[in-house]
């Protein structure tokens, strides 16, 4: 199993740079050898959602970082033999299927159409779609007040494509990330964000945007983050076996309480911690 990681992060070089030089992905970490004897994984993340996924430096903090630790841990990878990979949603199915990725903790929900093109262990979080509005905005309570509006979400996101397919009335104006989301939010251009709850969270609690923005606390969807994997990979069964084990011995349940505190976030305690799915 483990020769099969090496075999496809080999192959991850030349994919990351046809990436790259389609402006697509911003490759993180240093891709040096790991301590166990020149061996990592790579890993794809968010860069760009604080409490989740986020680059600061050389440094990667996020519930879905610890997650992907615990996890590579468990696998037989240190701290220090994970290559961290920005995988913005555009570029998910793309990066596993070009193996420039062994495996994606990026708010990645399942759904069946993304099964088409790769695999899923977990899930390991259940999250809503919700909105983020201007903190003096007093007048949206869900989708069905933003007709005619300007809403943003992230192009290639679960976010876009369900409101693209359930509120047709809606502007969507479709960003390369939530922070250029945020920027019009604050100035005018758009009513409104759009994409999970825990993410909205997170943006709103940053320094930068204290006192600006409010998530307005009415999820409309189900969203069941789960680890993306090459239709190929064998390491569904030992993935899906480290996210119960983070379950059991309460390491989760530090991941998730560390990363929200001060966000005024509470995940869904009927649906979380989730049951991982069988292995297809």
């Amino acid at each position: 199993m483990r020769k099969n990681r090496i075999a496809m992060a080999s192959m991850a070089a030349v994919a990351a740079l046809t990436l790259s030089a389609c402006g697509g992905s911003d490759e993180g970490g240093t891709g040096g050898e790991g301590s166990e004897g020149g061996e990592s994984v790579r890993i794809g993340i968010k860069f760009d959602q604080p409490g989740l996924g986020f680059q600061e430096g050389d440094t990667y903090t996020g519930f879905d970082v610890d997650v992907a630790k615990y996890v590579a841990n468990e696998l037989g990878y240190s701290e220090d033999q994970i290559e961290w990979v920005s995988a913005p949603s555009a570029n998910r199915e793309t990066l596993l299927e070009t193996n420039g990725v062994d495996m994606i903790f990026a708010t990645y929900s399942i759904t069946d159409e993304r099964k088409e093109r790769v695999a899923f262990a977990g899930p390991y979080f259940h999250a809503g779609q919700d909105l983020l509005v201007r903190e003096d905005e007093s007048e949206i309570a869900g989708p069905e007040d933003l007709e005619g509006k300007n809403l943003c979400s992230v192009t290639g996101s679960t976010s876009a494509t369900k409101v693209k397919e359930l509120h047709p009335g809606i502007n969507l104006v479709e960003q390369s990330g939530y922070a250029d989301c945020l920027g019009l939010l604050e100035t005018g251009g758009i009513d409104a964000v759009t994409t999970d709850d825990i993410i909205l969270a997170g943006l709103a609690a940053t320094e930068a945007n204290q006192g600006k923005f409010k998530v307005v606390g009415n999820p409309f969807s189900d969203e069941r983050y789960g680890v993306g994997l090459s239709q190929d990979s064998d390491m569904c069964e030992d993935i899906n076996a480290a996210i119960q084990k983070m379950y059991d011995d309460g390491a989760w349940e530090e991941a998730i309480s560390a990363n929200t505190e001060g966000t005024g976030y509470t995940p869904n305690d009927e649906k979380n911690p989730p049951e991982p799915d069988a292995c297809a």
